[in-house]
C-alpha cells in the first residue's frame, strides 16, 4: 500500500461515519435523511449568498482592498 492511498483511505472512513451518523440521526429513516440533508443545504447555500452580498458591499464600499498581486 502506498502512502498516497493513506489519506484517501482515511477520507472515505471519515466520510462513511459521517454518513452514519446521519442516518442514525434520523432513525435510521432513509428518506428522513436525504431530506434533512437537503434543508441543510439550502441553509447552507442561503448563507452564503447573504455572506456574498455582504462581501460585495463592503468591497464596494471601499473596505477591502483588490489584491494587486
Amino acid at each position: 500500500m502506498s502512502s498516497s492511498s493513506q489519506p484517501k483511505s482515511e477520507e472515505n472512513g471519515e466520510l462513511e461515519a459521517a454518513v452514519d451518523q446521519a442516518i442514525s440521526a434520523c432513525g435510521g429513516d432513509m428518506r428522513a435523511t436525504i431530506r434533512a440533508l437537503i434543508v441543510a443545504n439550502e441553509y447552507l447555500e442561503s448563507e452564503v449568498g447573504e455572506l456574498m452580498k455582504a462581501v460585495s458591499h463592503a468591497y464596494a464600499r471601499g473596505r477591502f482592498n483588490s489584491y494587486s498581486g
